[in-house]
């Protein structure tokens, strides 16, 4: 997708503890509703071990350029639960910094 305003009805499965440069950065791993392949999955253990590990590939690689180093690192994946309560808590924040 490479437009901001396009908007998707997304389920939160889980989530991937990361720190960047010594700050939290984790990301959320959501599915599509209406996806016919991952209808079913309700929690990060539902997806393939394999699709897991991709998507750890993917964020500990992203920002790599050659010749620098990078402070990235993948600390645990977690279910819907706790994912939800990271996303909760990262309104609070936007909330307190940003207003409603």
């Amino acid at each position: 997708i490479d437009r901001a305003e396009v908007i998707v009805s997304a389920r939160v499965v889980g989530g991937i503890q990361m720190i960047d440069g010594g700050e939290a950065d984790d990301k959320i791993v959501a599915v599509l509703e209406n996806d016919m392949m991952w209808s079913k999955a309700k929690d990060i253990s539902d997806l393939p071990s394999i699709l897991v590990e991709r998507i750890h590939h993917y964020f500990s690689t992203y920002k790599q350029v050659p010749g620098a180093s990078t402070k990235v690192s993948i600390e645990q994946t977690y279910g819907r639960a706790h994912a939800l309560r990271v996303v909760e808590a990262s309104l609070e924040d936007y909330e307190e910094g940003f207003g409603g």
